[in-house]
């Protein structure tokens, strides 16, 4: 996704011609009164003046939720073996957690490749209803599992499935020991632990199943493997029987009780994994271990095509979009309060940015037709320019790797809801015309933007046609060019039809003008984070009319164990071509804006005849947002950050129609995790409907957890301060609750608070930081940091001057790319947009953040066979390839 802010200018070719002149007047070569020559001595070359040089120094900062494991493959740092319960790594908790994991002889060369690191065990205090998440890396090449034990070595539950997620829910408070094992390959992972963020039937391996039976399905037989052959094979290695089924369907095969400790190694079965079934007590237990390790092994017979438990089932109510617990962005701005009343049908929003992938789970069925205005054959990468598919093929990044910005960006606007799977997006009803302009490397022309806006408006442009409707409102996560006049006077003529456009303020922190979200008559778009705080890439200024979710994924203040950036639709590609649709975390402006024009659409869904006049008068009269900073319009946030549920009864209200009084109390978050370091977080209590509400108390039992009013009103409603004091706590994991009772309705948010984790968090390994020449798209220099209480500090010295983008990463696996699944990255000012420094001096305090890069799978996946091919399969654990940048040999 790098860097939109590459520019969208039109390219300026310069030609220099040499021009050599001849001498001689009068004569020839065939004169015969020539002169002879006389030797010229050239004169002698000047020395040239010793190109200028510079340094660049930072430092490289990691949340305290954010851990490594202490055994990696990475030789810069000596491991500390966290190979058994008794040498359990202590951590904190909520935690995302970055590791590696490898059988013998497997990974890339590094400390641990030829004697293996099979086990990498955890002590943590957890609480009932946490979930354990395991998020596989290199899936496709390794098998990790999920074991929890209590602090005697005894197996109290499991998770062996053989694809990219691995998860289990807590069933009481207590300190446990959480192992990651390697049981085939090496693998990085993510070790995620917080506050549930799926309800527990949503895990394959939550499901009940019947204990010593399998859905078997064979590959298609051929003349020497016969189906009587194939079912005496299977009953001598893995003694089954069938029960039921047939030829080119599922068998229903019941297992021999006991045999899993009796197989053999080239049955697949590590010897590793069978011991530790030596430690499970509970006979219910030890039956599903033996089913789902024997289902593991036929997953990998190569005459298998499925294998898979045959579940039990029952009559029971079905799930809603599973990761809507983690887009903690919805509430923050009063989304589900206005799903209330609309989600969106029938407008449209237009999106134009890289294009979008079709197939998403969560896009198909969103979109009406689109285009690519992608002009370049050099940078559409589709193979040819202007054409009517707007498929986002991905695009390179750093060494390798896609992107699919612009599929993010329409998830925000308009992912289906409803449907049981992944995320919702702010529009759910709403659809999306999905327009390509930038092409590789997330960069365009304004000339190519131009028509793409042209096209959604119904005006006249480069691809000879106009869609069936026009879009009413247009999505713009993208800037870098300067003012055009003829752009402006663009946008005036999509405002006189009556379309509402959106743009990104632009990831430079800065506030200097940014366009397209400058222009007269676009909406300007800021970003905050999850404590409604300005967001430390967003720009600021004059034209910022509206503050919005845009996340910051250095943190996890909500507790759920993920980055608090903004969850959405995403894909990377396979090794093999295919597509992996995922739903990864981005932080941005790009983020920010897309809710925006969400939140407009909601608004043109109960009142088409809004005109961008009317939008205009709501916001500057404050019916829209709730106001942030200083009172009244700022250049931080606009006329406030957007409230979904105000502005869609605004709109209500402006079609003549009043809608009932429905007051409801709302909070800004329902978890507030302090960490092991934090004492001072912000609650923003208000009256999510329509209607009079006061808040009758606002209470909290322990004395370590102390609330302060700051801006509240005569109802009791606006911003308090929550602190809490460790003085004198014993070391572990705290809760609370915090109760809000109102004349309508009561509610409580939980707080979690760590005590006494000193080495815990605040460490990701080794960072290896890239000086990158965007121009050769290969890294300059490179420095090492280990670390210290005070960050990562680098350096750079004696850099020629030029322009460049600065890189970090660990490199848990060794394999001399950074920012793999499972290893941190970052680069200033955000790694979904670098912005490239200009070296012509001195450079100092380039500060910026690392996070785990975590992308979630589609975890209805989970239950599907996982010797499919991975061509179209959803892929968990950072985004794969997507961010992969290979650095330097050494240290």
């Amino acid at each position: 996704m790098r860097a939109l802010f590459r520019g969208l200018m039109a390219s300026l070719i310069i030609s220099i011609l040499a021009t050599g002149c001849g001498g001689g007047g009068g004569g020839g070569e065939n004169s015969q009164d020539a002169a002879p020559e006389t030797p010229v001595t050239p004169p002698s070359p000047q020395p040239q003046p010793p190109a200028q040089t510079f340094s660049i120094s930072g430092t490289i900062t990691a949340s305290s939720s954010q851990a490594v494991d202490s055994d990696t493959n990475d030789p810069t740092r000596l491991a500390v073996s966290n190979d058994t319960v008794a040498l359990a790594q202590i951590i904190s908790n909520p935690i995302t957690l970055g590791g590696y994991i490898n059988q013998p002889g497997t990974g890339a060369p590094g400390q641990s490749r030829e004697s293996g690191d099979l086990d990498d065990y955890f002590q943590v205090d957890l609480l009932a209803g946490q979930r354990v998440t395991l998020l596989v890396g290199d899936f496709e090449q390794a098998d990790a599992d999920l074991f929890l034990y209590d602090t005697q070595g005894n197996l109290l539950d499991f998770s062996i499935d053989s694809g990219e997620l691995e998860s289990l829910l807590i069933p009481e408070d207590g300190t446990f020991v959480v192992n990651v094992f390697a049981f085939r390959g090496g693998t990085n992972y993510i070790l995620a632990i917080g506050a549930p963020s799926f309800s527990a039937q949503n895990v394959a391996t939550s499901y009940p199943i019947v204990p010593w039976e399998a859905v078997v399905t064979y590959k298609e037989e051929t003349q020497q493997s016969s189906t009587a052959s194939k079912s005496k094979k299977m009953s001598r290695n893995f003694g089954l029987t069938q029960r039921a089924g047939g030829r080119g369907r599922g068998r229903l095969m019941a297992m021999r009780r006991g045999l899993v400790n009796a197989q053999h190694a080239d049955q697949r079965l590590a010897r590793a994994a069978i011991q530790k079934s030596h430690h499970i007590r509970d006979p219910d237990l030890r039956a599903r271990w033996e089913t789902l390790m024997t289902i593991k092994s036929l997953r990998a017979d190569p005459e298998v095509s499925y294998a898979d438990p045959n579940y039990q089932v029952k009559i029971m109510a079905t799930p809603n979009d599973e990761a809507f617990p983690v887009q903690w962005h919805y509430p923050l701005i009063g989304l589900p309060e206005a799903w209330d009343i609309t989600t969106g049908n029938p407008s449209i929003v237009a999106v134009i940015d890289t294009g979008i992938l079709r197939g998403h789970p969560d896009l198909a069925g969103q979109q009406v037709e689109g285009y690519d205005f992608v002009r370049d054959p050099d940078s559409a990468g589709d193979g040819d320019g202007i054409d009517s598919n707007p498929s986002d093929p991905g695009e390179s990044f750093g060494g390798g790797g896609e992107s699919f910005h612009g599929t993010h960006v329409a998830g925000t606007v308009a992912a289906r809801g409803n449907n049981r799977e992944g995320v919702a997006g702010t529009a759910y009803s709403a659809k999306i015309m999905p327009l390509r302009a930038l092409g590789k490397g997330g960069a365009g022309t304004s000339f190519d933007v131009d028509q793409a806006v042209r096209f959604a408006a119904g005006l006249p442009n480069d691809s000879g046609t106009v869609p069936q409707q026009r879009a009413d409102v247009i999505n713009l996560s993208l800037g870098g060019s300067p003012f055009s006049q003829t752009t402006q006077a663009l946008y005036d003529e999509v405002r006189a039809v009556g379309v509402l456009v959106v743009a990104a303020a632009g990831n430079q922190a800065s506030s200097t003008l940014e366009y397209p979200a400058s222009y007269e008559g676009v909406i300007s778009v800021s970003a905050v984070d999850i404590q409604r705080r300005l967001a430390s890439y967003s720009n600021t200024g004059p034209a910022i009319d509206v503050a919005a979710p845009g996340g910051d994924n250095s943190v996890d203040i909500n507790g759920d164990g993920y980055p608090d950036g903004i969850l959405s639709t995403g894909g990377t590609k396979t090794s093999g071509g295919g597509i992996n649709y995922v739903y990864s975390f981005l932080n941005g402006t790009s983020m920010a804006a897309p809710h925006v024009a969400g939140v407009l659409a909601l608004m043109k869904s109960v009142n088409p005849d809004l005109t961008p006049a009317d939008i205009d008068a709501l916001l500057s009269d404050g019916q829209l947002s709730d106001d942030l900073g200083p009172a009244g319009r700022d250049d931080q946030f606009g006329h406030g950050i957007i409230n979904a549920r105000r502005a869609v009864l605004a709109a209500l209200e402006a079609s003549g129609t009043s809608p009932a009084d429905s007051p409801r109390l709302t909070a800004s978050a329902s978890t507030l995790n302090f960490g092991t370091n934090g004492t001072t977080l912000e609650l923003v209590l208000r009256n999510g409907g329509k209607g009079d509400l006061t808040l009758l108390s606002l209470t909290a039992s322990p004395a370590w957890l102390q609330i302060e009013s700051v801006n509240v009103d005569g109802a009791g409603l606006g911003t308090y301060q929550i602190n809490v004091d460790r003085a004198d706590l014993s070391p572990g994991i705290y809760t609370a609750d915090i109760n809000a009772q109102s004349d309508i309705n009561n509610l409580a948010v939980r707080i979690l608070m760590s005590v006494g984790y000193l080495n815990a968090g605040a460490d990701v390994g080794v960072l290896y930081i890239l000086l990158y020449d965007p121009i050769s798209d290969e890294p300059v220099a490179q420095f090492a940091s280990s670390g210290s209480s005070s960050g990562y500090p680098f350096q750079f010295s004696d850099i020629v001057a030029g322009e460049y983008e600065v890189v970090a990463g660990s490199d848990a696996d060794n394999d001399l790319l950074i920012c793999d699944a499972g290893e941190a990255c970052g680069a200033w000012l955000t790694i979904d947009q670098p912005i490239r420094i200009t070296l012509d001096n001195d450079m100092a305090d380039l500060d910026f953040p690392v996070e785990f890069l975590v992308s979630l799978p589609n975890l209805n996946s989970q239950n599907q066979s996982q010797s499919q091919s991975s061509a179209g399969k959803l892929r968990a654990g950072g985004e794969e390839g997507q961010r992969n940048i290979k650095r330097l040999s050494g240290n």
